[in-house]
């Protein structure tokens, strides 16, 4: 199952739960991010919190949405958005659900570590809870259910 992860920046937050997923699905899943207005760049503090979970890094990197709509790009079958977004357009029909959370990078940088961190934490959190369903078989509408009541925890 493919599934792309949206914000604004795609700079921080995305970027946590696409390398959890990918981490945590153990093959279930590939994860990707992407960002409507992308930042260009990875915020620091990603790293360093991947990096410390021994996370593989090496892919990740801020990537604009339009990559996903070009011929040859890989279909999505979920796209969950932290942000209120909209609906890109992709090709196919993927499920939607917006998980929607404070973006860590707004705060000082003095904050940086533990604004991180409770992303860091909330998103396993979810990961979890999605990754304990089957999530490969579900009809496109029990996904959307079982997403939306995810997202409220």
């Amino acid at each position: 199952m493919n599934i792309l992860v949206l914000c604004a920046g795609n700079a921080s937050s995305s970027l946590l739960l696409e390398a959890i997923l990918n981490a945590r699905g153990q093959g279930r899943v590939t994860a990707y991010s992407a960002g409507t207005d992308p930042a260009g760049s990875v915020h620091p503090q990603v790293f360093k919190l991947l990096e410390e979970q021994d996370f593989d890094t090496s892919d990740l990197q801020s990537t604009p949405l339009a990559e996903f709509a070009e011929p040859g790009a890989p279909e999505m079958d979920l796209v969950l958005s932290l942000a209120p977004l909209g609906a890109p357009k992709l090709p196919g029909q993927p499920v939607r659900a917006t998980w929607a959370i404070p973006d860590p990078a707004d705060q000082p940088e003095d904050g940086w570590e533990d604004a991180f961190r409770a992303t860091y934490d909330l998103l396993d959190r979810r990961a979890a809870a999605l990754l304990k369903y089957a999530i490969e078989t579900l009809d496109p509408g029990e996904l959307k259910a079982t997403l939306d009541r995810i997202g409220k925890k």
